[in-house]
């Protein structure tokens, strides 16, 4: 594999195809039937930004802690870090530079915003040195990374936290997080050694974490849907129509898991997935419309 020019190691190192994550922050500008305000607008926008900046920080950080690690797996060897493309005095600096700019921008934003970032940071932080290392908390951490997102986009908007985003966001990123486990010691196999948090899960275990996670999710989205506050908030009980899409669409995660051996990287899979691309477009337009239909 060819190495990398510095410029593009260090692109590479922040990972953008990542930053689909940051997506979950607009969740709270729709369902809140915000999206029209254009101030509110620009304020989660800029949000977004800012959760890019941080969790590129956050990835480069890691990638210096683990490229130990990440040398043995077959994949993680060709991170810029881990494969000496990007010098780890670089990936500090940028880090430092990510999170100095970042966290300028988020106390500009709001205090609260502000402190949404700081949990984040502080999360990631005990998920390198300590929780990555703790089996179901690893994912925990990761869930709650998701939630905080969440959070986030609440404060900066200025709207209360739904209880019920809350929650199908805890269950949809357990279920993300159990697959990606599930891939890794699927590839992995025997060499885990690295990653003795592995060791601890078997594929059973997953399986069945995954299950049971994709089931509530669904589940607390379907009540969701017909839930006395969708009802009053939306104008309408058609959301429920949205179901097949979320239906389908952890279907068809599902099959990517078991039959194409992929979920590895969730982002990865929903960038590159047409069937599920589609589904999630087909998702969100029907919200939208239903939605706004409902508010007419």
């Amino acid at each position: 594999m060819t190495t990398p020019s510095l410029p593009k190691a260090a692109f590479l190192a922040l990972r953008p195809q990542q930053w689909i994550k940051n997506l979950i922050l607009f969740a709270p500008l729709v369902f809140s039937l915000n999206i029209h305000s254009r101030e509110k607008d620009l304020a989660a926008l800029a949000a977004f930004g800012i959760f890019c900046l941080v969790s590129s920080a956050v990835y480069l950080f890691n990638d210096v802690v683990d490229r130990e690690n990440d040398r043995q797996h077959p994949v993680k060897r060709h991170r810029p870090i881990a494969s000496g493309a990007l010098p780890v005095g670089a990936a500090l600096t940028l880090c430092g530079v990510l999170l100095s700019v970042s966290l300028t921008g988020a106390l500009m934003l709001s205090t609260g915003f502000l402190s949404a970032v700081g949990v984040y940071l502080v999360n990631n932080l005990l998920y390198s040195f300590r929780i990555k290392k703790v089996v179901l908390l690893d994912v925990s951490s990761i869930v709650l990374g998701f939630v905080v997102r969440v959070m986030a986009g609440t404060l900066v908007i200025g709207v209360p936290a739904s209880e019920w985003l809350i929650m199908c966001t805890i269950l949809l990123a357990y279920f993300l997080g159990f697959a990606k486990r599930r891939h890794e010691l699927t590839v992995l196999g025997d060499e885990t050694a690295h990653r003795k948090v592995l060791g601890e899960y078997s594929q059973h275990l997953l399986d069945q974490l995954i299950m049971i996670s994709a089931s509530c999710a669904l589940i607390s989205y379907a009540f969701y849907t017909v839930s006395d506050k969708a009802v009053s908030s939306f104008g309408t009980t058609n959301l429920i129509y949205t179901v097949p899409f979320v239906l389908y669409g952890l279907f068809r995660y599902l099959f990517l898991i078991h039959q194409r051996h992929r979920g590895g990287d969730p982002s990865r899979v929903l960038l590159t997935d047409g069937p599920l691309i589609l589904t999630v477009l087909l998702w969100l337009g029907a919200c939208i419309v239903i939605i706004g239909g409902g508010n007419a």
